[in-house]
């Protein structure tokens, strides 16, 4: 007999407002940030907040994780520890978690979730957080997917993968150039995203080798096309990143994700949905309309060119076409899209700055802006807000609804209603009710029929009725409407009641895979340094925002290589420049960063 395997898609969500448009767009499983502790410190959410989407998520088999993900420091252990009890009792499925301080706690048996933060790249690291009792693992974005089927191949635990939404730049949990220049941590959820910023890339001789450009600047995750690709792999959830996304963002990427992986699960018996519910959409998904920076698959299929954005780290949108004529006050596409009033517009000015305009008035290829900012005949003209397309958004009435068919039969005291729902749930109720002859079989069968089948605004569409013969008997209506509603009541509170998650955690010996962990271990409490050292680590370090001297130091280590990006890498084709000599610099006009670049490990590194 074949096992048959649960793909998940994972939604972000901002606040309860994102996670309830997650869940009604398709989502299996939502990610959401804590009171406090989550990896991006302006999104965090009352306990209160997420017991009412945790309550929401049941009916539909959709699960809620919270990410805890920022490193801890000492005063902050015992607000963490009882923010983990809090979030256990409200019923959240699992705990995304990057201090390993956590796992010395006395922790209620929560899952946990290793987050990307952990570096999880490779197969020994995978085996070490299988081996402490993590149940799954968030995936380093970097990975191909040989890198990920052999980590499949070598463990048991969940593997989740992004798919979609920004990239940093760094491998996840070892950028530290905010902190650097800035005092803002990324690891403990204050980026200031300074891979954004403009850099002027010289040599060891101060000669330029290219000026004011976005060089660590990428383009956003795009896996729509390779669904098939990881499941195969061994992917289990597949991830939109998100949560400082705003309700659109997260209505359309999910429910683009959702009909892609609808799509894969038609034709492969072997895999299934992880939730229960179809959406009924009344748009149509377009990832190309939400915030993006151009789509990258990053290095899924191997290294590639096109991962970067060097000419703006902005949305610019769709691609609209050339302008072919400007006036005083208005200017002429050459385009097939129809632009339309309040549209956002982006052209492409003569220094490769992205310049926004807004429409005012569109006359068919005429445009009438707010501005006219400079615009020039040959300006290649993106659209980055679609002005009815978000219409549409916020006037969005998608539903998700739960297949359920109900049963009637004559019981020795009454009537018994049985409910049965697409996940196998069933619920049985009796009802003492008086058996009256009915004159009229066949309507009698109409009117339970009818009564039966109304569904409402609950979160179920009553697919089929049975009836039994009890059409002999006459039902009044409002009869028939209490016992239905009573029986969808009985039906969702059993799908809210859950079998129980739980994981014992019982701390051991397992070896760490290395003796040694340096700075990047990111250990930035007692607990943490308590848990390497049980693990056999001999004398970790301190994590970088404990150092006291941040020069010289590595802020940033990424696959992203601009020896590669300039084609100088001869391991792909490239050329030693016989113009320019190492060590290479970037430099903001305020920080200057030395990059070393380790091409045995094919990484380049950033040195503060």
């Amino acid at each position: 007999m074949v096992s048959i395997r649960t793909l998940e898609l994972l939604a972000p969500a901002k606040n309860l407002i994102c996670g309830r448009a997650a869940i009604a767009h398709g989502a299996d499983a939502i990610y959401i940030g804590g009171p406090k502790f989550g990896a991006r410190e302006d999104a965090g959410n009352s306990l209160q907040d997420i017991e009412k989407l945790v309550s929401e998520a049941q009916i539909f088999g959709v699960n809620v994780y919270v990410a805890l993900n920022t490193i801890l420091y000492d005063s902050e252990l015992e607000d963490a520890r009882q923010q983990i009890k809090n979030l256990y009792e409200i019923g959240v499925d699992a705990l995304i978690i990057q201090d390993m301080g956590i796992l010395e706690m006395d922790l209620p048996p929560i899952p946990l979730h290793a987050s990307t933060q952990l570096h999880n790249y490779l197969p020994e690291q995978i085996k070490f957080l299988e081996a402490v009792h993590f149940k799954r693992a968030v995936l380093a974005r970097e990975l191909n997917l040989e890198q990920i089927r052999d980590i499949r191949s070598q463990t048991s635990i969940e593997l989740e993968a992004f798919i979609h939404g920004s990239l940093c730049v760094s491998f996840s949990g070892r950028c530290y150039l905010s902190h650097a220049i800035g005092g803002r941590s990324a690891n403990r959820g204050a980026c200031a995203q300074p891979c954004r910023k403009r850099y002027t890339l010289y040599d060891a001789e101060r000669k330029v080798i290219t000026a004011d450009q976005h060089l660590l600047s990428l383009k956003d995750l795009n896996h729509s096309n390779s669904i098939k690709e990881l499941a195969e792999a061994g992917i289990q959830s597949f991830k939109i990143e998100g949560r400082l996304k705003e309700v659109d963002y997260v209505k359309n990427i999910t429910a683009f994700y959702r009909k892609k992986i609808d799509a894969f699960l038609e034709d492969q018996p072997e895999f299934k949905a992880a939730s229960a519910g179809k959406i009924s959409l009344n748009f149509e998904a377009n990832p190309t309309k939400s915030f993006n920076r151009g789509a990258t698959d990053y290095f899924l299929h191997g290294r590639s060119k096109e991962i970067v954005s060097f000419e703006s780290p902005k949305f610019l949108g769709e691609a609209v076409g050339e302008v072919t004529k400007v006036s005083t006050k208005y200017f002429e596409l050459e385009t097939a899209l129809e632009i339309a009033n309040n549209d956002g517009l982006v052209f492409i000015a003569h220094s490769g700055e992205s310049i926004g305009i807004k429409v005012n008035v569109a006359e068919r290829d005429r445009i009438f802006p707010d501005k006219m900012n400079g615009i020039f005949p040959g300006a290649r003209v993106y659209r980055n807000y679609d002005h009815l397309f978000h219409q549409q958004l916020k006037a969005d009435l998608t539903v998700r609804k739960i297949t359920l068919n109900i049963e009637i039969a004559e019981s020795d005291d009454g009537f018994e209603l049985t409910a049965l729902d697409e996940s196998g749930i069933v619920v049985s109720t009796e009802y003492f009710i008086p058996k009256n002859p009915s004159r009229d079989p066949q309507k009698s069968k109409e009117t339970i029929i009818h009564q039966l089948t109304k569904s409402g605004d609950t979160p179920f569409f009553v697919a089929g009725i049975k009836t039994n013969g009890t059409e002999k008997f006459f039902f009044q209506a409002s009869v028939l409407n209490a016992m239905r509603r009573d029986l969808l009541d009985r039906i969702m509170e059993a799908r809210k009641k859950k079998s129980g998650n739980q994981i014992i955690h019982e701390p051991n010996n397992f070896p760490y895979p290395s003796k040694e962990i340096g700075y990047e271990g990111n250990i930035s409490n007692r607990l943490a340094l308590q848990f390497y050292k049980r693990h056999g680590v001999d004398n970790p370090e301190m994590a970088f925002e404990k150092q006291s001297e941040p020069h010289g130091k590595t802020v940033m280590t990424t696959k992203h290589c601009l020896k590669f990006q300039m084609g100088f890498c001869p391991k792909y084709g490239g050329k030693k420049p016989l113009n320019f000599n190492e060590p290479f610099y970037l430099n903001d006009g305020v920080n200057e960063l030395r990059l070393d670049f380790d091409c045995l490990q094919c990484v380049m590194k950033v040195v503060y």
